[in-house]
């Protein structure tokens, strides 16, 4: 008994696959005529399944499968100089919408040197990058959404800045005036907290360019004196999640505007410095004057507001905060583990 050549097992089976795909497919001969199609290519494409076979590929349809690079391509790949990897094309068909395809064709090995066949891939892309400049779009409206609203918080506070700096000068009280006007440096500190973080892109933000922006801004609403009196930051090349850096920010300026309030006020000359350090998921932040100092412990005046919101957000970062005597002035230390817990034992003049 003669036995079937194990060549024609193998084209038989991949007929077999090739036409019960479900993904839009193409066998084709040495010369580009097709010798069978999947059902979801003629689906998709909308061709009769019985005017496929034997015809070549650019007399599929009403020719809008004769697409001359194409065509070079699968040769080129028959030949096997070249090899067909996502190769984009647009299908243009009368009264019908483009469509992109992405092709991909491989030789196939089925051990016939003399009759060599391609099997052609093909998946339409149209929805999907629709789909893509859909989000792009929605993307790039959200981002000019939050634009506008970082502008007009900014104008906000501008003017509420603007409004308790008219209260002040308009009260007779020396208290009042002095509440108002660290209400307006807390609002300033707050504006320039804001204009830094919606430069930030990623939802991280650098903390050497915050920490000198928001510092630049303390100095400048704070400081009548720059030959007298200065802040320096030091910070190595940190990144932290924008909700960290919020309270990190609001910690510093609390605590810098404590130390321009009370530690240089025998108007002497004197410097703040701000030093952060980090290592993987620990760190230190540090806030240290070189002024008249502060009492510590017992004799701690009563907290006020600023030491108040410093507690809060110590606790808020899980870290624990210290207050020593740096000799001289005051040095206040927060610092990050991940086994440590809140404390607040931080009892500065407000």
């Amino acid at each position: 008994m003669t036995q079937t050549p194990t060549v024609h097992f193998e084209a038989a089976s991949t007929l077999a696959v090739v036409t019960s795909s479900n993904e839009p497919l193409l066998f084709l001969s040495d010369d580009l005529r097709i010798i069978a199609a999947s059902a979801s290519f003629c689906r998709a494409f909308e061709i009769a399944p019985a005017s496929v076979t034997g015809k070549r590929l650019g007399e599929l349809g009403h020719g809008e499968w004769a697409m001359p690079r194409l065509d070079s391509l699968l040769t080129a790949t028959i030949t096997g100089s070249v090899r067909i990897d996502a190769y984009q094309i647009d299908l243009k068909r009368p009264d019908q919408k483009t469509r992109q395809l992405v092709i991909n064709a491989r030789k196939l090995d089925d051990g016939d040197l003399e009759h060599i066949r391609l099997l052609v891939a093909i998946t339409d892309v149209t929805d999907m990058r629709a789909e893509a400049r859909l989000k792009d779009d929605l993307v790039r409206d959200k981002a000019i959404l939050l634009q506008e609203v970082q502008h007009r918080v900014a104008n906000s506070l501008q003017i509420i800045a603007s409004v308790l700096m008219q209260s002040a000068r308009r009260v007779q009280s020396e208290e009042v005036r002095g509440h108002l006007h660290d209400a307006r440096h807390r609002i300033m500190s707050i504006a320039a907290l804001q204009r830094q973080l919606s430069t930030s892109a990623g939802g991280s933000v650098a903390l050497r360019a915050y920490f000198t922006q928001l510092c630049q801004s303390l100095g400048a609403s704070m400081i009548a004196d720059p030959e007298r009196l200065s802040i320096q930051v030091t910070v190595e090349d940190s990144t932290v999640p924008a909700d960290v850096s919020i309270s990190l920010g609001l910690i510093v300026t609390e605590l810098v505007i404590n130390a321009l309030k009370h530690a240089f006020s025998d108007d002497r000359n004197g410097t703040i410095e701000i030093n952060y350090l980090s290592s993987g998921k620990d760190w230190t932040l540090s806030i240290s004057d070189d002024g008249i100092g502060m009492p510590i412990g017992n004799e701690a005046p009563k907290a006020g507001l600023g030491t108040g919101i410093v507690e809060a957000l110590v606790k808020n970062l899980e870290g624990e905060l210290t207050v020593s005597d740096a000799s001289p002035g005051t040095v206040v230390t927060i610092r990050h583990t991940e086994r440590s817990g809140p404390r607040t034992d931080f009892s500065p003049a407000a």
